[in-house]
């Protein structure tokens, strides 16, 4: 049954001419016969060219900065092999994370370790690559003066995390206290540490709140060296928002939404959903945090990192990853409900991470049929998994289809590389993990494709 589409605000995402051409290629058909199940591709030139406008930023702001990929955000292994490929960074926080980052390639000197209350092996494998590790707690500190260096070849590449003062119940990084205390300790270590400076983890996508406590470690830094410290740098973390819709159409959803635009009358609020729009994206957001001016600074941050000599690093992963990849299903099950269809496809919402933090994966999917019929309208349809959960749905909202969906067809989630892939995937019922294939030469009239190498 066709409806209004007044009735559903639609959720399009931004267009992108490399997913446009695999999509025509007629690959994406290919590869779901050929894996009978969902899976994942991946575009590496995007990323790419998402690595290269971070630093054209850097550059024209006159900053020397230096850039991590957080290796959380996607397990691929492609994205690392591009890191070691251009001279980029990988930020990781355990063990395995670590030794991906070597095993393909990546210099222990460009990556940095973070994370909370990190074991003795992963530290003592850090140390000994000369990896720069973000110590969050004194007793941390006190494990790698006392445990790590004694077997290990110094110096120990410190920065010390500061808890940001306006997330004052954050569990990550040390108050201004312990920071004193940890660089007391620092100093006693003499040449077996190496503190290069200090790092944060905050929340949200704000520029200002970033740029303040950015400002606020350069302050850091300055008093650290009048004790000795080497103290050059600082980490500002990710946090660099990206653009999955136009503001018009992100607006209007925000504006027209309503339970009973969802499955079952599942509601949501706006504060439940990522900023799908921002005004400044990727690198452009970027731009606008080095021209930010911190609280009681007269300059902006780009200033004020050249004129006191400090570098600054950062870790994003969702701006690196944008527009990197997408997330292909087939339907097999097709229900006709009051005014709507719910479909179901051949995989799970754990290859949707978003739906597993109370929220909703809200781009639209594109619609692949194997036999198009010549209807127009309207086709709202909610799509569920196929699993015996009944929360388990990749989509509780109801989407416009263009076109009727069938038993057969294709739904290709959009720009799913940043955080929705694989941080929750899991072979419940046993089912498979969907693979991800790396296309590239999107531009030949049949991309190339692979399976990535990940380590497992």
């Amino acid at each position: 049954m066709a409806v209004s589409p007044a009735r559903r605000p639609t959720l399009p995402a931004l267009p992108d001419a490399a997913t446009d051409a695999v999509l025509a290629s007629g690959l994406i058909e290919e590869l779901s016969y050929a894996f009978g199940g969902p899976f994942h591709f991946l575009l590496p030139d995007a990323f790419d060219a998402n690595l290269e406008a971070m630093r054209a930023a850097l550059e024209s702001a006159g900053v020397d900065g230096f850039v991590y990929f957080a290796k959380k955000a996607n397990k691929a292994a492609v994205w690392i092999e591009r890191c070691a490929a251009g001279g980029a960074g990988v930020d990781v926080a355990s063990v395995g994370e670590l030794r991906e980052a070597l095993g393909h390639g990546v210099r222990g000197e460009n990556i940095v370790v973070t994370g909370p209350a990190k074991s003795e092996d992963l530290l003592r494998l850090a140390v000994r690559h000369g990896s720069l590790v973000a110590v969050d707690a004194l007793d941390e500190l006190d494990t790698i003066i006392s445990a790590v260096l004694p077997g290990t070849v110094g110096p120990a590449r410190l920065l010390l995390r500061c808890l940001p003062p306006a997330q004052p119940s954050s569990r990550f990084g040390m108050n201004d206290a312990e920071l004193a205390i940890a660089m007391d300790r620092c100093v006693r270590a003499g040449d077996s540490v190496r503190m290069e400076g200090f790092s944060f983890h905050l929340s949200g996508y704000a520029v200002q709140p970033r740029a303040d406590l950015a400002g606020h470690l350069v302050e850091l830094c300055l008093k650290a060296r009048a004790l000795g410290l080497e103290a050059d740098r600082i980490s500002i973390g990710g946090g660099l928002a990206i653009s999955y819709t136009d503001a018009d159409s992100w607006h209007t959803f925000l504006s027209e939404h309503s339970s009973g635009h969802y499955h079952a009358g599942k509601s949501f609020t706006t504060g439940d959903f990522y900023p799908y729009h921002s005004p400044a994206a990727g690198a452009e957001a970027l731009r606008s945090l080095l021209a930010a001016r911190p609280e009681g600074h007269g300059r902006s941050l780009a200033e004020l990192l050249r004129q006191s000599g400090v570098v600054l690093l950062m870790e994003p992963g969702r701006a690196l990853l944008d527009r990197a990849g997408a997330t292909v299903f087939r339907i097999q099950g097709v229900k006709d409900r009051d005014g709507y269809r719910l479909l179901t496809v051949d995989g799970t919402s754990l290859s949707l991470s978003e739906q597993w933090f109370n929220s909703e994966y809200l781009p639209d999917p594109y619609l692949l049929s194997r036999s198009p019929d010549a209807s127009t309208g309207t086709y709202p349809a909610a799509v569920g998994a196929a699993t015996c959960l009944e929360s388990d749905m990749l989509t509780w909202r109801k989407i416009p289809f263009p076109r009727q969906p069938r038993v057969g067809d294709l739904l290709v989630y959009p720009n799913t590389a940043g955080y929705q892939m694989d941080s929750n995937e899991s072979p419940f019922h046993d089912l498979a993990l969907p693979p991800k294939v790396v296309v590239d030469h999107t531009e030949r009239p049949r991309p190339r494709w692979r399976l990535d190498r990940h380590f497992t």
